[in-house]
């Protein structure tokens, strides 16, 4: 291999590692006991090697926090979030793209001036709405506001535009409905884009922060990011900031274990795209 090749390699492993320097510091203090870090003065203490090393804040975070019921609610969440945005972003960005029917154009536009307005816009007629049902804390609270997804719809609308007609008018000549062509040719054919749209969405509801706030109010029906926010805004009840960067390691490995399993369908979808745009 050239010389240049290295130099390149150099240029970015350098600030890839600056970049990873707060996640494997937040990693290190994980594994540190908050005596150890109870006693340390300055900041500049806290080295990136864990000595001495010590896995008791994960056993005491699992054994005695609500650590693991909040991390069952952001899966709970999470996944049905996914599935739900999956089938209301599929099925509407197939009527869409393919389908004609009454008022398409003025549907399409609506989709389009939803992607400019702000979530936080419409937290307080979603929040008196929900209250007006009872519904808050509660897990369908959490997940329906968030299932219909203008980018979703767009995505999907975008992605079933580009495929050839064609494929669709030789399923019609074999006598075969639309919702048939739907289900055996179009999603097949619009895997790649469901699974990049289903990454994306996991990860954000996983992250989501603002709207468990405005929606849960009771501890049983946090999630991992409220969660840990309810206990790192007092370090008291944390018991130490060794347990904090352990809740941190906890919530942050399942997207990361997700996006290095799922990135090649990513790569794969705006391949796909670009190849097609």
């Amino acid at each position: 291999m050239s010389r240049s090749y290295y130099w390149l390699v150099m240029a970015l492993a350098i600030p890839a590692f600056i970049w990873l320097v707060p996640t494997i510091w937040m990693v290190s203090l994980s594994f540190q006991p908050n005596e150890v870090l109870a006693r340390t003065t300055s900041t500049t203490a806290f080295g990136l090697i864990p000595i001495p090393f010590t896995a008791e804040n994960y056993g005491a975070l699992f054994a005695f926090g609500q650590t693991p019921l909040w991390f069952l609610n952001s899966v709970i969440v999470a996944v049905g979030m996914t599935l739900g945005v999956l089938l209301v972003s599929t099925t509407a960005g197939y009527a869409l793209a393919r389908l004609e029917f009454p008022f398409k154009r003025s549907i399409t536009l609506i989709c389009l001036v939803g992607l400019m307005v702000p979530e936080q816009a419409v937290f307080i007629p979603l929040y008196t709405m929900f209250a007006d049902l009872g519904w808050h804390n509660s897990y369908h609270a959490l997940i329906l506001p968030r299932m219909a997804v203008p980018i979703g719809v767009f995505l999907m609308m975008q992605f079933f535009k580009a495929i050839p007609s064609d494929i669709e008018e030789a399923a019609r000549l074999d006598g075969v409905t639309w919702l048939q062509i739907f289900w055996h040719v179009m999603l097949p054919l619009a895997r790649p884009a469901m699974m990049t749209l289903a990454i994306l969405t996991f990860l954000y509801a996983w992250n989501d922060y603002l709207w468990p706030l405005v929606s849960a109010q009771r501890q049983e029906f946090f999630t991992i990011t409220l969660g840990l926010a309810s206990i790192q805004s007092n370090f008291a009840q944390s018991e130490g900031l060794g347990r904090v960067m352990a809740s941190g390691v906890i919530a942050s490995l399942p997207v990361v274990l997700i996006f290095l399993i799922f990135q090649r369908y990513v790569v794969q979808a705006m391949t796909v795209g670009g190849s097609k745009g």
